[in-house]
């Protein structure tokens, strides 16, 4: 075996610009042969008349033993920049040397060398229909005798047909006979039906060969230095190509290599066969030029095509971690960047390539994903809010489909921000707190209350025969969020504190985990009616959903006020009527303390000037606390258990339907209210004409 080449040689090799120069360094040696037999054709004739026999046989057999050592081990480009071309015979050997080098150099690289790994699919069909041509001549005899006696006088070259030897001729007849190069062949409408047909009725390898040759001529067309193997001047053709290429390549890989779909939606590789061996650079060359092509698209429908169709070959790629890495770039980019169509098809590709078998490639897509969402939602505005909503929900379910790979992701994430927490908690300064007061912080705190929602559920539990390997994090997570909230508790602040009460809230509801929240909104609802916020203003309502910190001109102003007593009020029913707080058998008892403290702020607002709308609202709530305390109170009249057998009060709280409570059908009427809004606000923003009418 030669020695192993030098990094710059494969990289030469990789660039696919090597048989190029191959070709361009023996038409220079051709041109330079030629001119130096014509110089020294008299001079030669005179010596060799007088050289004996004997002597000229041991010459050649010690230049053939010569030529041997001297160009043993030695690499493509050692020979190719060794300048050794003194006589005619001595090229032909040095260059099928070459020859054999470069093709060992080209397809013994990383797997990205388009050459090399499209070089030997043609082997897989052409050998069939070699051996049928050689059956077909070898019955001609018997068939057609005068036609047979014909070739045997004028062609006898056919009849002598060799099919392992027929395609080396072909290319050494077209190199001598084409000193120039070739012109690049324009792909036609007619030669892409023609590879179309073969792959539907044969499932041609070698028309998928041809295919993605002329695929990533298509995708390279607009680089600097493309190699083109084809030209495409028409966009419809450009367009049919790519197509044709997204959707037959994983409909012929499927008929030849088939992979293994698992009972519980995960997959395996397709077997180690000698066509997937053959196959496999190809693949992995082609999926590369179907990532790069992803970065080129605009139109939202073909990035949807090709994420979908690329995400098909994802079972056949997973041993090339390069391959995955760069195709996980990519779908996360545009999961972070694009349209939302867009968005949920790439999300969808990441998670085709989580549910492989391999757990390495199920931990970098958390890791990935994460961490794209994280500098997604660095800032956050009312337009681009709902966008980084559905990322959240989307990860989320990415991290449920095994909880205990999610778990060792979550407890470090969770812990990081238990630890930005502290440090802000021992250096009190502004720079500390501005590592707590952010929209990151916020939302990575919200993205980890909806991880533990879905996959804590009681139902998702149920479904799974027990408890979730996250729930121990539920403990911790909520230390850190309360934490988060009472760092700072001026009046500027209420809106940081409502969002992370909105995901304590969402992670209470579905796991029936109880927070206690009413200590954490009281304030607020304190401040609306017993703070001087009666200033009169121009300002518009200010958007809680799109705000941190309240600007300081909005502070004592009338405007920000009620829209703080409403987002509160709202949150406060919604905690008093959630399952682990409402459908407990103490309820009654509960709420007394938040209906004293409702009852002394209403008490104090009714004096001041302009808080009747609050004074209002605050009253509304209040009844139907009431209301519901003594719809419970009736209702556990009846009960002949004491509350120390624990396993009756479950039994009497399951039944408790919150649907038919007084402040469920309250909290009901809230929400519609404000999704009318919400929507008439979002149309007002796009500028459409519909809020007119109502």
């Amino acid at each position: 075996m030669g020695k192993k080449a030098a990094k710059a040689t494969r990289k030469f090799a990789v660039s696919g610009q090597l048989k190029k120069t191959i070709q361009q360094r023996r038409k220079h040696q051709d041109i330079k042969r030629k001119a130096e037999r014509r110089k020294t054709a008299s001079g030669r004739k005179g010596k060799e008349r007088q050289l004996n026999d004997d002597e000229g046989g041991g010459e050649d057999a010690d230049g053939v033993i010569k030529a041997r050592e001297k160009f043993k081990g030695m690499s493509v480009d050692d020979f190719l920049g060794g300048g050794f071309m003194d006589d005619e015979g001595g090229d032909e050997k040095i260059l099928s040397a070459g020859d054999s080098d470069d093709e060992d150099e080209d397809g013994g690289g990383d797997g990205l060398s388009d050459d090399g790994s499209f070089a030997s699919v043609d082997g897989l069909d052409d050998d069939d229909e070699g051996q049928a041509h050689l059956m077909e001549l070898s019955r001609l005899a018997e068939k057609d005798p005068e036609f047979y006696k014909y070739l045997q006088e004028n062609d006898k070259e056919l009849l002598a047909f060799n099919p392992t030897t027929a395609e080396d001729e072909d290319e050494a007849m077209s190199d001598e006979e084409n000193p120039e190069v070739e012109a690049v062949p324009v792909l036609t409408r007619d030669i892409l039906q023609k590879w179309q047909k073969a792959l539907l009725e044969q499932c041609s390898l070698r028309a998928l060969r041809k295919l993605l040759i002329a695929f990533r001529s298509a995708v390279h067309i607009n680089d600097d230095e493309p190699n083109q193997t084809w030209t495409i001047e028409n966009s419809t053709v450009y367009n049919k190509l790519v197509t044709t290429a997204l959707k037959y390549t994983p409909v012929v890989l499927a008929h030849h290599c088939p992979y293994k779909a698992l009972a519980n939606g995960k997959y395996k590789g397709p077997a180690q066969t000698p066509k997937w061996k053959t196959l496999q650079k190809l693949i992995i060359s082609y999926f590369h030029n179907a990532a790069h092509l992803l970065t080129q698209l605009t139109d939202g429908e073909m990035l949807i095509l090709a994420l979908t169709e690329s995400a098909k070959l994802l079972p056949y790629v997973t041993s090339s971690r390069k391959s995955v890495k760069v195709y996980l770039k990519t779908c996360l980019d545009l999961w972070s960047s694009s349209e939302d169509n867009v968005r949920i098809a790439a999300f969808l590709s990441v998670r085709q390539l989580a549910s492989a078998t391999d757990e390495s490639l199920m931990d970098l897509a958390l890791k990935s994903t994460y961490l794209t969402l994280v500098r997604a939602c660095k800032s956050t505005s009312a337009h681009i809010l709902p966008s980084i909503n559905l990322m959240k929900n989307s990860a989320s379910e990415l991290y449920t489909i095994s909880h205990a790979m999610a778990y060792q992701h979550a407890f470090g994430y969770v812990r990081q921000l238990a630890i930005l927490l502290r440090n802000s908690l021992k250096v009190k300064s502004k720079e500390s707190y501005k590592q707590v007061y952010n929209w990151q912080y916020v939302h990575c705190i919200d993205f980890w209350a909806i991880v533990l929602a879905r996959a804590c559920d009681r139902q998702t539990e149920a479904g799974r025969g027990g408890e979730s390997d996250l729930r121990p994090l539920i403990y911790p997570l909520v230390q850190v969020a309360l934490g988060a909230i009472k760092l700072i508790s001026n009046a500027r602040s209420y809106p940081y504190h409502l969002h992370l009460t909105r995901s304590l809230l969402h992670l209470t509801q579905h796991t029936h985990t109880y927070v206690p929240l009413a200590p954490i909104l009281l304030p607020i609802v304190t401040y609306s009616l017993t703070g001087s916020t009666s200033k009169a203003s121009t300002l518009r309502p200010l958007d809680f959903e799109a705000n941190l910190r309240a600007p300081q001109q909005y502070l004592k102003t009338r405007i920000y006020g009620s829209g703080i007593l409403e987002e509160s009020s709202f949150l406060l029913a919604e905690y008093l009527a959630s399952p682990p707080v409402h459908t407990g058998i103490a309820f009654p008892e509960i709420i007394v303390p938040v209906v004293s403290a409702l009852r002394r702020s209403v008490k104090a607002g009714s004096k001041q000037k302009g808080k009747g709308k609050e004074v209002g609202t605050a009253r509304a709530l209040i009844e139907h606390i009431e209301e519901s305390a003594n719809w419970v109170e009736e209702r556990r009249r009846g009960v002949s258990f004491s509350p120390g057998k624990l396993q009756e009060v479950q039994k009497w709280e399951r039944e408790i339907n919150l649907q038919e409570t007084p402040l469920g059908k309250y909290v009901r009427v809230l929400r519609k209210a404000r999704e009318k809004r919400r929507k008439l606000v979002e149309k007002a923003r796009d500028g459409e004409d519909e809020i007119l009418q109502d």
